[in-house]
């Protein structure tokens, strides 16, 4: 049975992963050719670079990934000399992770490169467009 009022394409949660995804595509040609990481690694790359050291659980909390792939993340940036380890004296079972030097010299790289990737993605926008996207995407993501 089909429902002929029912266009996929404006149901929400499908247009926004296919905005998702194509607007994920060109930034992320850049960081697997030129470093060969995965999505989930750049996104732990990048919280690490962006508010510091912290535990894998915490890169969870803040960017919404599953706890075995955050590991694999941890994992992978580590054998590539890009993330560093350190036990907590607290509690020995917990890590805080931070980047190496070069780690951060690839999340100063990444950083330049999604800046510019950004304004490719909004110069297709006008000043209140953008605005209005991104209090929309704050306010679907709260709910």
């Amino acid at each position: 049975m089909t429902d002929n009022d029912f266009d996929l394409g404006r149901f929400l949660p499908y247009a926004l992963n296919q905005a998702a995804e194509a607007s994920s595509i060109g930034f992320q040609k850049y960081y697997r050719q030129r470093y060969g990481m995965l999505r989930t690694e750049w996104r732990v790359l990048f919280h690490l670079g962006r508010y510091g050291a912290m535990t894998a659980k915490a890169i969870c909390a803040r960017a919404s990934l599953h706890k075995t792939k955050v590991s694999r993340a941890v994992q992978a940036l580590e054998q590539k000399r890009y993330l560093a380890r350190s036990v907590q004296e607290e509690d020995r079972r917990r890590e805080t992770l931070s980047l190496t030097r070069q780690g951060q010299e690839v999340y100063a790289d990444l950083y330049e490169a999604a800046k510019a990737y950004d304004a490719k993605l909004s110069a297709h926008l006008t000043p209140q467009e953008r605005e209005i996207l991104n209090r929309c995407l704050q306010k679907i993501t709260k709910v």
